[in-house]
């Protein structure tokens, strides 16, 4: 039996899948287990050193705070870095040099620097060159960094996304006299923002964990440095990194679970374009499907 990528295993080949699967299973069953033993002897399990989680004031004060700050700069970051990915994505692939040749240069310059220098570069000029407060500055370089750096980034995605569209679609598109602007925005760009979403809600996981970085050089109150602070008032820095490292997974995992949620949606959307009739209803309204008329009793129309 075969499939279109593969061909299905034999009896042979799926003994070995469960011997590997089996041989996985002990040795992250042995892994966890020596974590818990290391732990264990550098007394990291007491009670005392997770009880704080246990309690209203380590969330409210510490970990909700720095959560929404997190959350908040990975939001304004890809609000503002997803438009702007896309015009310079389109702009790449323009007729013109001089926008072609500018944008080209923009992205590749910002997606070659790392996020941190952005960052740092960012939080110079808002000191050097504008009014902003001591309060707000370190969120603004945070989100001027993640905007550069993704803003790159999601142009690629975009121009990829585009250029993987069969030329047949462009060739209609033309063919029934749309210009090239219609044909991008009417014709192109929705049937790539399905084979983009993966990507895009990728680049998006990444901006959350990034926000981290701002917190370590620039003091920004996200999660990562609420957590220090919290480990510093409680002594439980072991406890306080896993806590913060389970707070990121949830949120990652609901990001891609509903990227996946949406894309599922946008193809179904896409392979069905009206109501499902029933037979019955078919037999009661021929004209409702295309090509079929009611006939009289002799079989005339």
């Amino acid at each position: 039996m075969t499939s279109v990528l593969y061909d299905a295993p034999g009896p042979r080949a799926k003994r070995r899948n469960v011997l590997l699967s089996v041989l996985f299973f002990v040795l992250l069953a042995l892994a966890l287990w020596w974590i818990w033993t290391m732990m264990d002897e550098k007394n990291q399990l007491e009670w005392a050193l997770w009880e704080p989680f246990t309690t209203s004031q380590a969330w409210t004060t510490y970990l909700l705070p720095g959560l929404g700050d997190t959350l908040k700069a990975a939001a304004l970051s890809m609000v503002i870095a997803l438009p702007l990915g896309a015009v310079f994505g389109i702009a790449r692939m323009s007729d013109h040099r001089w926008i072609r040749l500018p944008a080209g240069a923009v992205v590749e310059i910002f997606r070659a620097i790392p996020v941190l220098l952005l960052m740092l570069f960012a939080n110079e000029f808002y000191v050097r060159s504008t009014g902003v407060s001591s309060e707000d500055r370190p969120l603004y370089a945070v989100v001027t960094g993640l905007v550069l750096y993704n803003a790159s980034v999601l142009a690629e995605v975009v121009r990829a996304g585009i250029l993987a569209l069969p030329k047949g679609q462009t060739e209609a598109a033309y063919a029934i006299g749309l210009r090239k602007g219609q044909t991008m925005t009417s014709v192109l760009l929705p049937q790539a923002v399905t084979a983009m979403l993966p990507a895009i809600v990728s680049q998006l996981v990444v901006i959350v964990k990034d926000t981290a970085l701002g917190g370590v050089m620039l003091g920004f109150t996200e999660l990562l440095n609420a957590r220090s602070t919290l480990a510093a008032n409680y002594a439980n820095v072991v406890p306080s990194f896993i806590v913060v490292a389970i707070i990121f997974i949830v949120v990652n995992f609901l990001l891609t679970s509903f990227a996946s949620w949406l894309e599922g949606r946008l193809r179904r959307s896409k392979r069905s374009t009206g109501a499902v009739l029933a037979p019955e209803e078919v037999e009661d309204n021929p004209a409702a499907v295309p090509g079929t008329y009611r006939t009289g009793g002799d079989g005339k129309i």
